[in-house]
């Protein structure tokens, strides 16, 4: 019983075997066999943004904020500075008289003086005013930083022109392969009456041009893709070719809030206004500080002493600079009269934005419309279509007459393909205007 049970199973497991090794062989290097890879809209978007020259000012403009930064609050360390000066003076000062002390005369001052001193000055308090040149340089830096913002964000409708483009013409490429099928789908039907007898030679011929002519648009196709591929390429970084799968994006849910990095622009630059306000009252608070000095020169500072000396002195120091007050109101008016102006720019930024997003808008409705006509003017077509294909197979219809057929089908799917690739990009260009991508 044993071997019995051997000999039936053994085949059964060495069949069974072979079928999953070709199984398993077949995973292994169909991906391989394929060769293709697919891209989305959004990796596009992503890797436009990192690849474009433009970003590595981003750390640039983060390292300017922070030199920046550093210069403003080493305004807090001591400022030392190194002095001198070698004067002649018309006169000096002399005493008229003689005081009777044996051992003791009035000095004779020279005319001819000199003075070589070091200064060090420390800041006490300066009224906020290195406070502020701190804020101001983050401020800027953020300024910047959006301001670049706006510049990569100018990339994504570049993209969506590109990978539409390049995903119309591949949409287009499959319509022309049913196209093809369809023309020799009645070549083979002519030549079956023309070997019958009931069709002339012509009718095979005319489709036979027909069929080329199908091909040599295929060509144009194929390199107007090419061309969308490599373009969309540089700006990714990424070679791109016929095996690169561009995945049809699904309808965006579309928004009417606009957000575009604009918008976060004006409201950054507004809050520098506010720090050069800050900055006038700052201006015209008192500063203290230390200082001390030190020196060499002739004379000191003994008065009776007309001999080269050393010495120091040190204090405290006040300065308090009220010139500013004259100009402290016209500065304010012009703080005023920016923040106007750049209200005026964002409402300008924000009308136009509103323009176009009424257009895009009626783009969107007009192009559903057509998707709906279109689809059925296909079913209309399609059955003519189907009828001619009769008709041709039993001999009623020329050949002439069934091209006509076939190509009005295909120009109405060609129209389909066309809408629906308008309506998906115009959405997306919709999301685009009003910042509503999110990367």
């Amino acid at each position: 019983m044993t071997k019995i049970f051997k000999a039936k199973i053994f085949p059964f497991n060495q069949q069974w075997f072979g079928i999953l090794l070709l199984l398993l062989m077949a995973n292994l290097f169909t991906p391989i066999a394929k060769g293709q890879s697919s891209l989305t809209i959004n990796e596009c978007y992503s890797l436009a943004r990192k690849n474009y020259p433009l970003i590595k000012q981003r750390d640039l403009i983060t390292k300017t904020k922070e030199y920046s930064v550093s210069n403003a609050a080493k305004g807090y360390l001591p400022a030392f500075s190194v002095n001198g000066q070698a004067t002649y003076q018309s006169n000096v000062t002399t005493f008229p008289f003689s005081i009777p002390i044996k051992g003791f005369t009035l000095p004779n001052y020279s005319k001819d003086q000199y003075k070589i001193f070091g200064e060090l000055d420390q800041t006490i308090y300066d009224g906020g005013v290195i406070s502020n040149q701190k804020q101001n340089a983050e401020a800027n830096e953020i300024i910047q930083q959006q301001s670049l913002e706006v510049q990569l964000y100018a990339l994504y409708d570049r993209v969506n022109q590109l990978f539409f483009g390049a995903l119309l013409v591949n949409e287009q490429l499959k319509q022309n392969d049913l196209l093809k099928a369809d023309v020799q789908n009645g070549i083979d039907k002519a030549k079956a009456l023309l070997a019958n007898g009931m069709a002339y030679r012509s009718s095979v011929d005319e489709l036979s041009a027909q069929i080329l002519q199908t091909e040599q648009a295929r060509v144009e196709l194929t390199a107007t893709k090419k061309a969308f591929l490599n373009m969309l390429g540089l700006f990714i970084n990424s070679p791109l070719d016929e095996n690169t799968v561009l995945e049809k994006p699904a309808e965006p849910q579309l928004s009417q809030t606009i957000s575009r990095p604009e918008l976060m622009t004006y409201e950054y630059q507004k809050k520098t206004f506010d720090l050069q306000d800050k900055l006038l009252n700052a201006q015209l608070r008192p500063h203290f500080g230390f200082f001390a000095q030190g020196g060499y020169g002739r004379p000191g500072l003994n008065p009776l002493s007309n001999n080269f000396q050393w010495y120091y002195i040190g204090g405290l120091k006040l300065s308090w600079n009220l010139g500013s007050l004259y100009t402290l109101k016209n500065q304010r008016e012009l703080l005023d009269i920016n923040r106007k102006n750049l209200d005026i720019q964002k409402e300008t930024f924000l009308f136009n934005t509103s323009v176009t997003q009424k257009q895009q808008n009626a783009d969107i409705e007009k192009y559903m419309q057509l998707v709906k006509n279109d689809d059925a003017i296909i079913a209309l077509r399609e059955s003519v279509k189907k009828a001619a294909s009769a008709q041709l197979e039993n001999g009623v219809l020329s050949a002439h007459d069934y091209i006509n057929e076939v190509n009005n089908e295909d120009q109405a799917r060609q129209n389909l393909i066309l809408h629906q690739m308008q309506l998906l990009q115009a959405e997306y260009s919709y999301q685009t205007t009003i910042g509503n991508i999110k990367n």
